[in-house]
């Protein structure tokens, strides 16, 4: 078993063949479909206190991205209509409509580019892509990742603590993700291939989702967690709210605050359900 596999979906969860890739996509509890996108470079296993937690109530759909977890690589280079374009094709095989999509990280970004053409309950964006302003700063910061992820892709020797690092640190710093940020960081060399290429899609201009998500009309819960320096709350609060039916709530943690702060994030969770 690879280390990726770790971070996913359980080891028997089904594989659902969409456009020259094998997704592994798990389905558990009863009630309004819940669908749950993961950051790049985890996995699908981020959302199970999550899932845990909110099962008796709902039905939580969880997808592992093409060579992370326990799905199969993808020919097509990772980025957020990639990504949107196979969460589309996963919904139409398992028949599910008008779900709640939650989306953390690039999940956000194609979570918000599968609603602008589809019909969704509500989004729920932690820490979401495609919602910082267009920039030379923003691009030359990607450019960094793109050099750091690529030495991992060639096995720099230094790779493998800097990478621990970047999580322990900046990434996923709350307790609650030790188990599953532990999981990640021994991923890190396998992924590290996928990594670089969506952060090559982050600097370019079709990253920026703003108008789009601007033009929303469903209810979208931004929960953000306050310590993040990927995706600087403070940066994307301009762009939070131009939405038309958006609220914000900050969560302790550093990119995931379901996986972070879990028990505030369920109880925050159900309110927003409640109010739907």
């Amino acid at each position: 078993m690879s280390f990726r596999e770790e971070t996913g979906v359980a080891a028997d969860a089904p594989r659902i063949d969409c456009g020259g890739t094998r997704l592994a996509v798990s389905r558990e509890g009863k009630g309004p479909a819940v669908v749950c996108l993961h950051a790049v470079g985890h996995g699908g296993r981020d959302f199970d206190d999550f899932a845990a937690a909110i099962r008796d109530d709902f039905e939580v759909i969880r997808i592992d991205w093409p060579g992370q977890g326990r799905s199969d690589p993808d020919p097509v280079p990772a980025d957020a209509a990639r990504y949107a374009e196979l969460l589309g094709m996963v919904l139409e095989r398992l028949e599910v409509r008008r779900p709640v999509i939650l989306g953390n990280s690039i999940g956000g970004a194609a979570a918000i580019l599968h609603a602008a053409r589809c019909d969704v309950r509500a989004l729920v964006l932690c820490d979401s892509g495609g919602l910082l302003p267009s920039s030379q700063l923003l691009r030359g910061i990607t450019a960094l990742f793109v050099r750091f992820f690529r030495a991992g892709e060639r096995g720099a020797s230094w790779f493998d603590r800097a990478f621990a690092f970047y999580y322990r640190a900046l990434v996923l710093p709350a307790a609650p993700a030790a188990e599953q940020r532990a999981r990640i960081i021994r991923a890190g060399r396998e992924v590290a291939p996928v990594l670089r290429a969506a952060w090559q899609s982050f600097g370019r201009p079709e990253s920026d989702l703003r108008v789009l998500a601007a033009g929303l009309d469903i209810p979208v819960w931004c929960a953000w967690a306050k310590g993040d320096k990927v995706v600087p709350l403070w940066l994307c609060r301009p762009a939070l709210r131009r939405l038309k039916r958006g609220r914000i709530d900050v969560f302790p943690g550093g990119h995931a605050p379901f996986l972070e702060a879990p028990d505030a994030f369920v109880a925050g969770f159900r309110r927003f359900m409640a109010g739907l």
